[in-house]
């Protein structure tokens, strides 16, 4: 899953795939502002097939977060 994930963060935020870990915090390593974590999360809304409810978009701060939740959403792909 991180591997997907990494492509899909990277075309987003249009940066190296090599500079996302799973312990890549969104606003402090990638550079990301409020804006780019809301497209980024309804990317994944899209992606996935989900819906992300705010209160659980604040929680999401790195990468490892957003596989995790997705994780407890039965999404393991």
């Amino acid at each position: 899953m991180l591997e997907k994930m990494k492509k899909i963060i990277s075309d987003q935020l249009d940066i190296d795939e090599n500079e996302i870990t799973l312990e890549s915090n969104f606003k402090d390593d990638l550079d990301a502002d409020s804006l780019d974590l809301f497209e980024l999360l309804t990317t994944l809304e899209e992606q996935y097939d989900i819906e992300i409810p705010a209160e659980d978009m604040e929680h999401l701060t790195t990468v490892g977060n957003v596989i995790d939740y997705l994780k407890t959403k039965g999404i393991e792909a």
